[in-house]
């Protein structure tokens, strides 16, 4: 038997926030710029209001 569409939409949105959770540990182990922009744009990917802390002078 299918899931209805609520309970699939609850298991995307904690599989989006643990891809999320993984990225920003993964962000912030980062050291060159570069590579931050580059984690940065995949979390805005998955989520586009989710928030990445840019430190001054990083692009």
């Amino acid at each position: 038997m299918g899931r209805v569409e609520r309970s699939r939409e609850l298991a995307r949105r904690r599989i989006r926030r643990a891809k999320i959770k993984k990225l920003r540990t993964k962000y912030e182990a980062a050291s060159s710029g570069g590579e931050k922009e580059e984690i940065a744009a995949k979390i805005r990917r998955i989520s586009p209001f989710a928030s990445v802390e840019l430190a001054k002078g990083e692009n």
